[in-house]
């Protein structure tokens, strides 16, 4: 389902019977916008309301609506721009920060693998059994603070930056295609400092698994992630537009 958004001013020039072209959303995601595409069957996914979209700066396509994650092709120039949105300004993201602070604190001991921290959710769809399939604390599916326990334990770590879509219950890591990637913190949770600015603050490391689209939704980001990115696709976009 779609919701629509008409502009203050082309409601305004209703009265007039004035021909509007509203700007359709996801239910599922209202900050995701959908035009048609040129190609019949086919619709734009984007963040950016600019009419006509920009299609090399579109979060990708879809063939259904609601989308599902054999319906979308993903845009691999957008999502280049987003790990590097994130390399740059996750370790700034407050909920970021809230995971590195958690990781480093005396309740260290009992964030998941990896040295995730969430607020605990309820449980998912799926009940205990899918639950179980998660890594455990300790197990090594996380990065190197979950080799020989979870939390920081004084020794540094690495948290997970994870879609916002299907929180973990606590205790839990996050499934692999919901991580987008790690940042690497000192025992005081601090984000380490690399020599280089390739992975900026943080060591940032893409994960490789993630995926823009599951059952559970469609690129749940922060408030405060989902701005840069916005920002990052209104520069992008001047560039293409000159």
């Amino acid at each position: 389902m779609l919701f629509t958004i008409l502009p203050r001013a082309a409601a305004m020039r209703c009265s007039f019977k004035t021909p509007i072209r509203s700007i359709s959303t996801l239910q599922s995601n209202p900050h995701i916008y959908v035009f048609p595409s040129s190609t019949p069957s086919s619709h734009i996914l984007t963040l950016l309301p600019t009419q006509p979209p920009t299609p090399s700066l579109a979060i990708g396509t879809t063939t259904a609506l609601p989308p599902t994650p054999s319906s979308v092709t993903e845009n691999p120039y957008f999502m280049r721009i987003l790990y590097d949105v994130l390399r740059l300004h996750a370790p700034s993201d407050p909920f970021v920060q809230g995971q590195a602070a958690a990781f480093a604190s005396s309740s260290g001991s009992a964030l998941g693998s990896g040295g995730m921290f969430f607020p605990q959710q309820k449980q998912r769809r799926g009940g205990g059994s899918e639950a179980a399939k998660r890594g455990h604390a300790g197990d090594g599916a996380g990065g190197a603070s979950s080799q020989g326990g979870a939390g920081g334990g004084g020794r540094g770590g690495w948290i997970h930056v994870s879609d916002l879509r299907a929180p973990p219950d606590y205790g839990r890591i996050a499934w692999p295609e919901d991580i987008f990637g790690s940042l690497e913190v000192d025992g005081r949770g601090e984000f380490v400092v690399s020599d280089g600015e390739e992975q900026g603050r943080g060591n940032w490391m893409v994960s490789g698994s993630y995926r823009v689209i599951t059952r559970e939704g469609i690129l749940g980001l922060s408030d405060f992630l989902r701005g840069k990115l916005v920002e990052r696709l209104m520069e992008e976009e001047e560039k293409v537009l000159k």
